[in-house]
């Protein structure tokens, strides 16, 4: 997945969710986000995930390795990288990610639940992305005047048409044949009235 069409995400920190009793909420932010303004996405992660993140986040050392230290350890010992991890789905409330690694000849994409691919993320060092289509649909605008917004999705048909192109080679490329169709569809109609799109 080609890093030009992705969103760069910094995990902020671990709270307690509001939504799930005995559950956490990981919060990510875009990585280009001002002191005043950012996008923020919330991940309901549970209390094993939580403790390994904050673990990190905090710097302490455990007394014995966590499991995603050890995934960590493997990766050394086989000289595998972590190129990047991208939360590249949400559906039915649930994020899922990828792992992009590499021994320096072969390169593989493993599937992995969201907080576990963070985990491994922050203590490799790995960048983190997500789509924008992720990002519309589950972040919100976070302000420090404490003017909170959440983010309402655009229409597609109110896209410019350099944004639809894109989308449209996205959904090609993942083979969602029916959400490419419909995009495409807006295109043609947008094209053959003669707007612009800007």
């Amino acid at each position: 997945m080609d890093n030009e069409n992705l969103i760069e995400l910094k995990v902020l920190g671990i709270t307690r969710s509001e939504v799930q009793p005995g559950a956490y909420a990981l919060l990510l932010e875009n990585a280009d986000s001002t002191p005043d303004v950012a996008r923020r996405i919330p991940i309901v992660v549970g209390a094993a995930e939580a403790q390994s993140i904050a673990v990190f986040l905090e710097q302490v050392t455990p007394s014995r390795p966590l499991t995603h230290d050890l995934f960590v350890s493997l990766f050394h010992i086989y000289g595998i990288e972590l190129r990047k991890v991208v939360i590249y789905n949400f559906k039915d409330g649930v994020f899922a990610a990828m792992l992009y690694a590499s021994n320096g000849t072969t390169n593989v994409e493993i599937d992995s639940r969201t907080s576990d691919a963070i985990a491994i993320a922050l203590r490799t060092g790995a960048p983190i992305f997500t789509t924008p289509e992720v990002m519309e649909h589950t972040s919100y605008e976070w302000r420090r005047d404490g003017n909170y917004k959440p983010h309402r999705p655009v229409r597609l048909e109110d896209l410019p048409l350099d944004k639809l192109e894109r989308r449209l080679q996205h959904y090609v490329d993942k083979e969602e044949y029916e959400r490419a169709a419909k995009i495409q569809k807006i295109i043609a109609q947008r094209t053959n009235g003669g707007q612009s799109g800007e």
